[in-house]
Parts: structure tokens; sequence; C-alpha cells
């Protein structure tokens, strides 16, 4: 029998065990997509305790408190800290076969040197460690991300955003770490919303252009983007139901515009319509501007309408979406292909069964722009588990490159979250080692290393074009 989550956690073969202590272990981590504040890095919060990190705004852990019967005030509450603590210990205990389980193991592990197991037992001894641990100054948050190996990170950031924590940090030579900022235009994409009108008046104040019709709308982002692309940007990303094609005239799309903004009710098909417009608009500028454009579709979310109403988004009652058809994905980059203006592309879908599409759709539109131009993105949300993370791998290596694979981000609001990248090239060691000893690829250390060094790290530095170099950043 293995030790529990020893130092060959996921590694069942020789080969793997070396690919990831001699490669992977020692490979510094790139965080090209996660939703951190950055002001808490500008400011380098301490946190009181274990509760803040681990509970505020992490709704992985609130459905799962939910799925054990615990009280909503245990959760998003006015439980204290404490009590919220036990709640989740509690928890924990029985998750045996889920992501949170190891990741909540890794994190003690790494960060407060405990190898036991968290549970309803354990769980004052665990607080009152984590917590002294804590208070130490090599816990705050800049010395979590610099204890975690991280050279870069990209926050998820509105247009409308002032950018000024990015112009804190990035001016601080103090902290070594590049912070940039990330495009995402939702909100200016989203016209069913109630507050669009509202959101609208305040990007036309913010970009200083009046917008009464489509294409000032389109001036103003642009506007926006080159106040973010000056501050470093260079990534965009949009959260959406499902890569949409429904082509319109632009008379119909100021049409559908003018009647939104005048408070007129749009039809399903208008929306749809205005849509594509928006985002086949913002892809072409993202080629101008040389940015990647991350898609993360398949997502039907806030579902339960009294959870979402007394917490808001993000509270944990999102689901799939099985409705996300690859032949508009597929017509979409067709048409930012035919104006020669496709950017650099990563597709994420949250429904496992869309691998093999995404796998086939990638090689319709590779070329020498860049290498993997097109991408699919990581096992994202409710499949960055083993087996999720297993199956996306396994369908980009049969259906693509997956040495030109971009390798794993956090995705997370919580500092503690990049051993999620451990956990990943765990398992991609795994994966690629068993390959290795079932004599399907070389035992050739130098192909290997780079592989491994290439997915974990390299692939997305040359990907993004990231100046990694801190004194060329301070000059």
């Amino acid at each position: 029998m293995k030790a529990f989550m020893d130092k060959d956690f996921l590694l069942s073969t020789e080969t793997a065990k070396k690919l990831f202590h001699e490669y992977a272990e020692t490979t510094p981590v790139l965080d090209y997509h996660c939703h951190i504040n950055p002001r808490e890095i500008a400011e380098d919060r301490k946190f009181d305790n274990i509760t803040q990190v681990w509970l505020g705004g992490d709704h992985y852990k609130w459905r799962q408190m939910r799925s054990n019967g615990i009280e909503e005030k245990y959760i998003t509450g006015d439980a204290t800290d404490r009590e919220k603590f036990q709640k989740w210990a509690e928890t924990l205990e029985k998750a045996i076969g889920n992501p949170l389980y190891h990741w909540s193991h890794l994190e003690l592990q790494r960060y407060f040197g405990y190898y036991g197991a968290l549970n309803g037992r354990t769980a004052e001894e665990v607080w009152n460690l984590c917590n002294e641990a804590l208070h130490q100054d090599d816990m705050s948050a800049r010395n979590i991300i610099r204890r975690s190996g991280v050279t870069l990170i990209c926050t998820t950031d509105d247009p409308v955003d002032s950018l000024e924590w990015h112009e804190v940090i990035a001016k601080d030579e103090t902290f070594e770490v590049q912070v940039l900022p990330a495009w995402r235009p939702d909100k200016a994409m989203n016209l069913e919303k109630p507050d669009y009108a509202e959101y609208i008046a305040a990007l036309a104040q913010v970009s200083g252009t009046k917008i009464t019709s489509f294409e000032d709308l389109i001036a103003a982002l642009k506007v926006r983007m080159e106040y973010f692309a000056a501050r470093g940007c260079c990534v965009s990303d949009h959260g959406l139901e499902y890569v949409m094609y429904v082509p319109a005239s632009e008379e119909t799309v100021n049409a559908i515009f003018a009647k939104r903004l005048n408070g007129e009710t749009i039809t399903r098909t208008e929306e749809l319509q205005f849509k594509t417009a928006f985002m086949l608009k913002m892809g072409a500028l993202y080629h101008d501007f040389n940015w990647a454009m991350q898609l993360h579709y398949g997502v039907k979310r806030d579902n339960n309408q009294l959870l979402y109403k007394s917490i808001g988004p993000d509270a944990g009652v999102d689901c799939i979406n099985n409705y996300a058809p690859s032949s508009e994905l597929a017509d979409f980059l067709n048409a930012l292909a035919i104006e020669d203006r496709l950017p650099k592309t990563i597709l994420y879908s949250l429904n496992p069964t869309d691998n093999a599409a995404i796998g086939t759709i990638l090689g319709c539109f590779q070329n020498s722009d860049a290498i993997g131009k097109i991408q699919q993105g990581s096992a994202w949300w409710f499949n960055d588990n083993k087996q999720g993370m297993t199956d996306q791998m396994i369908s980009l290596a049969n259906l693509g490159l997956l040495g030109n694979f971009l390798g794993m981000l956090t995705d997370s609001r919580s500092f503690l979250s990049y051993t999620r990248h451990e956990y990943f090239r765990r398992i991609l060691c795994d994966l690629i080692g068993g390959w290795v000893e079932n004599g399907e690829y070389p035992n050739d250390e130098v192909a290997l290393e780079q592989l491994i060094r290439g997915i974990s790290y390299g692939n997305a530095v040359r990907y993004f074009g990231f100046d990694l170099d801190p004194d060329a950043r301070r000059s």
C-alpha cells in the first residue's frame, strides 16, 4: 500500500517519478488566467485565518458543503470562521475521489507543513496550525506567490476597470512577479442583462466616447483596449453560453443595439445576432493587437434562483450546458479566417463530450502564424480532476499535438491554488511516463524534458509572448 499523498503521489511508474521530480517539479508557474484581486497583491494582504483563504468566494467548496447538508449560515452566512472551517473539515472527509480532497491536502502540505488528513476530528489542530502560519510574514499574498514559483499572473478585468492596482504593482520594484490585466468584455456583449444601458453609460464615460450605435460601442472598446495594452495586456477572455454564429447585416445589428438602449425588449434571435457581431469585431481586433482570445463556453449559469438572488453570481449553482454546436464554433472561426483576422485562440468547453469536436476543429485553422495557434484549453472547472485532465490530454494527443499544449492555469480566487499546477503536472507525468514504459514513446531524456517543461511552462511563455526579464520590465 502506498503512503497517503507522499512524494510520489499519482506517479505510478519509475519514468513518471523521474519526469516529475527532475523536470516538472522544478519548473516555474505561469498563471495566465485567474480571478485574483490585484488590490490584494498590491497591498500584500495578510489573512486572519484559514477560512478567509479557503472558503471566502470558493464556490467549489460551497457546492460540496451543500451536498453534505450543511446549513447556508455555515457556508456563506453569518457563522463564525471557526464554525465554517469545522463544517468544511467534516465535509472534506467524505470527498473521496473529489479533486478538492487532493487540492486541499496539497495546500496543507506545501504551505503549512501538515501531512495528516483533515477531518472533523483533526479540524482544531489544523485550524491552529494554519492560523499560526498565516500570521507570519512569509504567508502574505506576495510571499505565497513567491513561494509558489510564480513568474507572471493575468487577472480578469472589465473594460471599465481603471487598472490602478496593476499600475501600483508595476511601479513597485520590490515585487518581481508580473501582474498583468486580461480583457473580459462580457458586460459589453450581454445586452439581455437588465443593467446593460447603465454599463454602456459607464463605458462611454471612461472611454470618452459617445455611444449611440454599434460602431460607437466597438470604437469605445478599442480605446479601452489601447489603455489595457499600454499596461501589458495581451490576453482576452470571454464567458459564453456557447460560441454562436448567427450573422446579420450591420443595419440589423445597429437596429438591435438602438432598440436595447431605448429600453425595448429584444428577441432571442436578436440577442444571438448581436453577440455574433460583437464577437467577430472583438476577434478581429484581437488579431490586430496580437492578443490571444480565450473562449470559455458550455455553461448554464445561476440555476438555483433562490441562492442567486441571495448571494449573487458565482454562488456555486452553475452546470454544464449540453448545447454547444461545433458547427457554429467552426463557422465563427472561419468567418475570422476568411478576413485573415483570426487571432490566436484557446477553446475551453465545460462539457467533456466536446473534447473530440474541439480537437478536430483545431486542425482546420492552424497555420504558421504561431506554434499551436488554435489551442484546446486545459480541462476546465468541473473537469479539472484526475479523470477530466487525463481524458482531455489523451483526446488532444489523439487529434492534435500534445507537445504544444499550454498546460494548466489556476482559474481561482485563492492565493493557495497554485498547487493545482502540481496536481496537473503529476497527472501529466504519469500519463506520459506510462506511454514511455509501454513502449509507445522512446525513453529519450532530451525530448521528454522538452515536452514536460514545455507543457508545464515554456509553451505558454512563447504563445503569449510574455517578457519575463524583470530587469527589462523595470526599465
